[in-house]
């Protein structure tokens, strides 16, 4: 049984999303060891998003005044590392979508083309046949009708019956036909 084409660019997706995911959790050790890491890149968003859960979650239980309370460093730190982490598989998926869509938009484009291509030479072909046939028609208009042929045929054998045809036998004088030459012949 034979399986169709080994889609080699999705294996190679699967593989970058495969090898995201070790190095998420390498960005978020470094994240944890890092002062400066922690505190510049990992420590804004986690509060941001500690901060927009914890309002969601009071307008939902119906506290809408309720002060938050930021997230000690610690966990701040802990849960930015997460959130960088999930971001770094997050954009290697989507950028191996957009890849895959690229991919199939460069094939997609590359078989129009060639349709395209193939319709252009049809299309020239068609152009040829027709002045050929064209010219075939005005070769056709340029020789006689058969009502012309068929008359030509007929002078042709009038003209053949006449150049064939035996000789005049000489015609016998009668007696009038050699007075008149013996009369003639006296003057």
């Amino acid at each position: 049984m034979v399986v169709g084409a080994f889609p080699m660019a999705k294996l190679l997706y699967l593989g970058i999303r495969q090898v995201s995911k070790p190095l998420a959790n390498r960005i978020k050790e470094a994240a944890r060891r890092s002062e400066f890491f922690k505190t510049y890149i990992c420590l804004p968003p986690a509060q941001l998003y500690h901060w927009v859960e914890m309002r969601t979650k009071m307008r939902i239980m119906g506290f809408r005044g309720t002060v938050i309370k930021p997230l000690n460093e610690e966990a701040a730190a802990g849960l930015g590392a997460e959130l960088l982490g999930e971001a770094t598989i997050f954009i290697v998926g989507g950028g191996c979508l957009v890849l895959e869509y690229w991919r199939h938009q460069t094939q997609q484009r590359h078989k129009e083309e060639e349709q395209r291509a193939a319709w252009d030479a049809l299309r020239d072909e068609v152009g040829h046949l027709a002045l050929a046939l064209e010219a075939l028609q005005a070769q056709v208009q340029a020789v006689p009708g058969q009502a012309a042929l068929e008359e030509l045929r007929t002078q042709l054998q009038e003209v053949r019956t006449q150049l064939c045809a035996p000789d005049p036998q000489p015609v016998p004088q009668t007696a009038s036909a050699s007075q008149a030459v013996s009369v003639s012949s006296r003057k």
